[in-house]
């Protein structure tokens, strides 16, 4: 299935920590200087009250590693009444006492995976290395589209609020086609409203866990310019749906994601497959010459997680018809002109972006030029397009400064890479030129590791 387009600090040291409740230390019972000075300041009375949330769920989930926990927290108590009326020493320690436990929290309830996941990603890699022998283009869609869940979706969206103009949205009143009595009874007690506040919002039901029931994905469209969208996963637990990050707290609940995807200036999708009986969100970043991806637990934190990189190398060419700035009037290129411009285009690296190393100037710089800059490379990129490199280009005598742009790896069955190389001569004020590029790409490599995921995957 296929998927495109986020003290318990109190006085009584030890008695406190276990005893605060998440409203904070009672002031009732405020005994020194530093807890008068906490409950007499509103900012200080929530970090508290937040320090109680994190420390009673990091001794829940860290069994083995209480008695450190709770003497690294009486040390720190110590270090804070140092502070004894100064309430921005006081706020400076709550909130570094707050990033470690933080952190400590989040090591403590995130998937590992085991050996189960290094057998199905080694699964992965050999059926798609299999694959490329007859598809050595389409190799991985492929592989993934054969790997496919069969779990039954059911789609449907939040409703706007009422008014003509109205822009929010929230959880739809009646039950939605497709959604059974017993899920539609678990959806509505689940909060959701809370979701539906972030934008526009569609809900998906399908099994992540092959358990017989169907568990919840929500996507969040944000916009921005990377036209984002965010897709946050829901296990259903009886009569309820349970967030992925319910296990961090409250505070990690709305907006946090398993994933998003960025619309404009990446190119990012995600395919719902199933290996050895476990199904993964294989969440694919792509650019030039490389595809990654990562093998997310769908109902889990993750932060290490399976990656697979499939590398490739293209054969560039330069079609002869090219189309006008109107995008439909079609014209041939000059046999010089596409002669030039295929020997430039033959410089570029077939298998990966442009990384830098030693600049040197792509054209000759006159004596009398004002921008010398202008002669080493053709300058500040879009966010919307991905620049492979900065080559030059003769044409008779003359040199221009030329560069290939593509969108992040997009690849279709008619055209293979479909990439722009724009052209200029430096020191000119003539109008760039732009021509387009296709490419057809090879599998080179196909390898696996571990670690932590990227792009919109990335926690």
């Amino acid at each position: 299935m296929y998927i495109k387009g986020r003290g318990i600090v109190s006085a009584c040291v030890l008695l406190f920590i276990q005893q605060a409740m998440a409203a904070g230390m009672d002031c009732t019972k405020a005994a020194n200087a530093v807890e008068n000075t906490i409950c007499a300041n509103n900012q200080l009375h929530e970090l508290d009250a937040q320090m109680g949330t994190v420390y009673r769920g990091l001794m829940k989930v860290s069994a083995d590693a209480k008695p450190e926990l709770k003497v690294s927290q009486r040390q720190w108590l110590n270090t804070r009444d140092e502070c004894t009326d100064d309430v921005s020493c006081l706020e400076q320690r709550y909130r570094e006492r707050l990033q470690v436990l933080k952190a400590q929290w989040k090591e403590a309830v995130v998937y590992k995976p085991n050996d189960s996941d290094e057998q199905a990603l080694d699964d992965l890699q050999k059926r798609i290395r299999a694959a490329s022998k007859s598809d050595p283009q389409f190799a991985l869609e492929r592989t993934l589209a054969s790997l496919a869940i069969h779990s039954p979706l059911t789609v449907f969206d939040a409703e706007p609020d009422e008014g003509e103009y109205a822009e929010k949205t929230h959880f739809p009143k009646n039950i939605p086609k497709g959604v059974t009595q017993s899920e539609w009874k678990a959806l509505q007690a689940s909060n959701l409203d809370a979701d539906t506040e972030q934008g526009q919002t569609t809900f998906n039901l399908l099994d992540l866990d092959e358990d017989g029931q169907r568990d919840l994905v929500v996507q969040t469209y944000t916009g921005g310019t990377g036209l984002f969208s965010f897709y946050e996963t829901y296990r259903r637990d009886g009569d309820r749906f349970i967030r992925r990050t319910a296990a961090l707290g409250e505070e990690s609940g709305v907006g946090s994601s398993l994933y998003s995807i960025s619309g404009r200036g990446a190119n990012q999708a995600v395919n719902w497959i199933s290996i050895r009986g476990k199904v993964y969100a294989a969440y694919r970043d792509s650019n030039y010459g490389v595809d990654q991806v990562y093998l997310l637990s769908p109902l889990q934190v993750n932060v290490e997680v399976p990656t697979l990189t499939v590398n490739y190398r293209y054969q560039l060419s330069i079609p002869r018809t090219q189309t006008k700035e109107d995008h439909k009037t079609p014209y041939t290129l000059n046999p010089e002109l596409h002669r030039a411009l295929a020997k430039g285009l033959a410089t570029v690296g077939k298998d990966s972006s442009d990384t830098g190393g030693e600049r040197k100037p792509l054209c000759p710089i006159p004596a009398s030029a004002e921008e010398p800059e202008e002669y080493y490379g053709y300058g500040a990129g879009y966010y919307v397009v991905e620049t492979i490199a900065d080559f030059p280009v003769h044409i008779g005598n003359e040199c221009f400064v030329a560069r290939l742009n593509d969108h992040f790896g997009n690849y279709d069955k008619k055209d293979g890479l479909y990439a722009q190389l724009t052209m200029r001569k430096p020191g000119s004020i003539e109008q760039e030129r732009e021509y387009e590029v296709h490419g057809r790409r090879r599998i080179t490599q196909v390898g696996t590791s571990m670690g932590k995921a990227g792009g919109g995957a990335a926690d």
